[in-house]
């Protein structure tokens, strides 16, 4: 997560940690992002499902300013690509990936 939170701070989004129940919320003029972060585990598949879960579950307002965030390691990239690109996309749901050096790319 502190990878992530750096890099929104580069890229001028005002972090939170911890807000509502959500992991990560940034904010920018005009922009809201609110993100869920894994980590590494054994359950790699299961716990992406999870995440989907938390970020469905915490889907409150429909305001064109907010878009949430699934933040997961590179490796577990495949299981986040189980959920299609349109529905993330219908869903304001962006991907992005952190890799064991904590470079952080949308995917």
């Amino acid at each position: 997560m502190a990878a992530f939170c750096a890099w929104l701070t580069e890229q001028g989004w005002t972090v939170t940690r911890e807000v509502d129940f959500f992991d990560v919320l940034a904010e920018r003029p005009g922009q809201r992002l609110v993100a869920e972060v894994k980590g590494r585990t054994a359950s790699t598949g299961l716990d992406v499902d999870t995440m989907f879960g938390q970020l469905l579950r915490r889907m409150g307002d429909a305001d064109d300013h907010t878009r949430y965030a699934a933040v997961v390691p590179i490796n577990a990239l495949s299981a986040v690509q189980r959920v299609s690109g349109h529905v993330r996309d219908l869903l304001r749901i962006d991907v992005f990936t952190v890799d064991d050096t904590g470079v952080v790319r949308r995917a």
